[in-house]
């Protein structure tokens, strides 16, 4: 009896033993699966990281800089007060600028820029209203001797210098001519000094306001009225009106031509003053182009005497109305030999090149 005690003692022993070792091993595996949820959190947080960088190489790198160190970095358009210093920077260490062009035609010494070892600053002194335009800037990177712009990193800004006196922005031109093209929208360019000004654009003869529909008519006061679909009806000549603070103010006026003259290379013609010359004639040959009215053609001559003889070359140029309001240039280049020799006899080519190609014309002088 004694004997089966003490092995029922043995064997409860045993199983008392097995079942702390199993409370073991499933506490350390219950610890083990702590640890990994851990490792998860690390993993989730770096793409988080670079996702934020990502976002960042978006950001304008163009700012204004405010009073006591304050930055601001520019959106779409800015509007200022004239006459108040401007500082604009733009992040990088090579940085090429654009600006209104009136502050590169007249050399204007308000404005400077420096480049610095982080940034380039542009300074402009005693702002005014013509000075209303865009300002953008852009990287520059380079492969040893070549560069070029760095299209993922260019700023732009449309700032506005808001003058009470000027509504609209200044411009030398005070009669401007309009081209209209039946294939692309034309701009009657009266621009504001403020995106709070209304404009409105009329008609000189007969005397009536043009209405704005936003469809064939309408307004972007940094660009001025948008004509999307120019027709014969639309030309003549305009002005727009702009109200301020309860002040009217008229624009400059605009004079719109249409043309029909399509886009493409020069139509060249040659005409010579002779087929036959002899020694001592003055011969000469006239090389016409008809083209876009604003179009500049570019004349080159090729001729037997090139090169050992002196001659004469004239270009003109002037606008035609052809009727009912179109308009076409009318081109001329005049190459003229005094005093004909045997080295002057030969054919004679003309070449008018315009930003659509070249056009090549020859006549050919014999002797008697």
């Amino acid at each position: 009896m004694k004997l089966w005690v003490l092995l029922t003692l043995v064997l409860l022993w045993e199983e008392i033993q097995n079942g702390l070792c199993q409370q073991i091993k499933r506490r350390k595996e219950a610890g083990e699966n702590r640890i990994k949820p851990g490792n998860k959190r690390v993993k989730v947080r770096f793409p988080k990281l670079k996702e934020k960088e990502a976002a960042g190489k978006g950001q304008s790198i163009l700012t204004q800089v405010l009073d006591k160190g304050r930055f601001l970095r520019l959106g779409d358009t800015l509007t200022l007060a004239t006459k108040t210093t401007m500082e604009l920077r733009c992040k990088g260490t090579r940085i090429e600028w654009a600006y209104p062009s009136n502050l590169d035609t007249f050399k204007d010494s308000r404005l400077s820029i420096k480049q610095q070892d982080k940034y380039s600053q542009l300074i402009l002194t005693a702002p005014s209203a013509a000075d209303t335009g865009e300002y953008s800037c852009w990287a520059i990177l380079c492969d040893g001797v070549e560069c070029e712009k760095d299209m993922d990193r260019v700023s732009s800004t449309y700032i506005y210098f808001t003058d009470k006196d000027e509504l609209f922005v200044p411009s030398a031109i005070h009669f401007e001519i309009i081209y209209l093209r039946p294939e692309k929208p034309a701009t009657v360019p009266c621009r504001v000094t403020s995106p709070q000004i209304k404009v409105s654009l009329h008609r000189e003869v007969p005397p009536e306001e043009v209405p704005i529909d936003g469809t064939l008519f309408s307004y972007n006061p940094t660009k001025g009225f948008i004509i999307q679909q120019p027709s014969p009806e639309h030309k003549g000549v305009f002005y727009c009106k702009a109200i301020g603070n309860n002040t009217p103010q008229i624009s400059n006026k605009y004079q719109l031509l249409y043309v029909e003259v399509p886009s493409g290379p020069p139509f060249a013609t040659i005409q010579g003053s002779t087929t036959v010359a002899k020694g001592g004639d003055n011969i000469n040959f006239t090389c016409t182009v008809l083209g876009e009215p604003e179009q500049h053609i570019n004349f080159t001559w090729t001729y037997p005497g090139q090169g050992q003889r002196p001659v004469n070359i004239q270009e003109t140029f002037r606008l035609i109305n052809r009727g009912v309001g179109h308009t076409t240039r009318f081109s001329q280049s005049v190459i003229i030999i005094e005093d004909t020799e045997t080295i002057d006899y030969g054919k004679y080519i003309c070449r008018a090149k315009n930003q659509h190609g070249e056009t090549a014309v020859s006549a050919k002088v014999d002797s008697y």
